[in-house]
């Protein structure tokens, strides 16, 4: 059976106990790069947040070399110049007086050979930008706020703790990435920010729900670790995260090619660049991020400490995931669960039968006479 249609059928044997400590490595990585791209190169923040003047106008055949020579006559050849879309010109400069905005609009006009009432101005000022900014940071610190509430109140707070630190790690991430690259920041990138924070919390809880759910079935037995317990629960989700993902995916990819690069809205394109970076890391953090955290807290707890400690005495990797070992049968899809250093070599009686679904079911208990 290939590896993708395990994946169908819910039968991955996926070691998440070792490729968390992978990625959380990788996280580290790239969370490091981010703040040290932040704290040395910034944000290259659009004018809607620092303010300034910007001028359109419809220039067929001019490139941006030509128009930052003419520019340059009127003082505004480190102007931010684009072409938006197939033959618009747009220059963003900082804020000035009333008589060098017109002078600049004449030179666009010159250059576009139009008449000077086709370029189009506008004045964005810098106190705007700063509200839009206090607004987004608030709006972040009420969304984890919230999320702490609710899942406190639906699963437990371990799993919001994991859920929060998850989400911060992908708003770090995606803002690294617009610092590293030097995106332009806009509000639509603010907007696209904010959405991916509720992907990102979906995925995770529907990693936490399996995890809960599991948690009474299995955990309750003492034949594995909280960890080992969650790595099973991650290879029973894992269809289910992947079919997340790509559907999300695919509408914002679709976004990206059409509207940025073949319509040319250069709004899509910061829009649709920030999701698909945005859920590419809710994807990653909900596996390698909330999950390692979420065991980090739980095996803290005495009951799963003690169930750790006594797997260890009796010869149990403990570092390793649980294995699915494939019955005999024809056409059978039953698996069975074992230790992975000592329950296979061991000939041990007491190895816990799994279902289809990969659950250990309860200890039946022995039938008592009655006297």
């Amino acid at each position: 059976m290939n590896w993708m249609s395990r994946i169908n059928r819910g039968q991955t044997n996926i070691d998440f106990l070792v490729w968390w400590k992978r990625g959380l490595a990788v996280s580290a990585v790239l969370v490091i790069a981010s703040i040290v791209s932040l704290t040395t190169r910034g944000l290259n923040l659009g004018i809607d947040f620092e303010g300034g003047v910007s001028w359109e106008v419809r220039a067929p055949g001019v490139s941006v070399e030509e128009a930052r020579s003419e520019l340059e006559s009127v003082g505004e050849a480190q102007a931010k110049i684009q072409i938006v879309g197939s033959d618009i010109l747009r220059v963003q400069g900082p804020e000035s007086t009333p008589e060098h905005t017109v002078e600049v609009r004449q030179a666009l006009a010159d250059l576009a050979g139009t008449d000077v009432s086709e370029v189009s101005v506008s004045t964005v000022g810098a106190s705007w930008g700063s509200d839009v900014t206090a607004s987004a940071v608030r709006a972040l610190i009420f969304f984890a706020i919230a999320i702490l509430i609710y899942l406190s109140i639906r699963l437990e707070w371990r799993m919001a703790v994991a859920a929060v630190f998850a989400v911060v790690h992908d708003v770090l991430i995606s803002v690294g990435v617009y610092s590293i690259f030097q995106f332009e920041v806009s509000p639509g990138t603010v907007i696209a920010f904010l959405t991916i924070l509720g992907y990102s919390i979906y995925d995770t809880i529907v990693v936490d729900d399996k995890i809960k759910e599991n948690e009474g079935l299995v955990g309750q037995s003492g034949r594995m670790t909280y960890g080992q317990m969650t790595s099973l629960s991650m290879n029973q989700v894992l269809l289910r995260s992947i079919n997340t993902t790509v559907s999300s995916l695919l509408p914002v990819l679709s976004l990206l090619v059409v509207g940025a690069f073949i319509m040319g809205a250069v709004t899509l394109q910061e829009f649709s660049v920030a999701l698909t970076v945005g859920l590419l890391a809710g994807a990653y953090s909900s596996v390698f991020v909330a999950a390692p955290v979420l065991v980090a807290l739980k095996e803290r707890e005495s009951k799963y400490k003690a169930i750790r400690e006594r797997l260890q005495s009796q010869g149990v990797d403990v570092t390793r995931s649980v294995e699915r070992v494939g019955l005999t049968g024809t056409g059978s899809s039953a698996m069975a669960v074992t230790s992975t250093s000592s329950l296979l070599n061991s000939g041990d009686k007491s190895a816990p039968f799994v279902s289809p679904s990969g659950v250990i079911p309860p200890r039946p208990r022995k039938n008592q006479r009655k006297r």
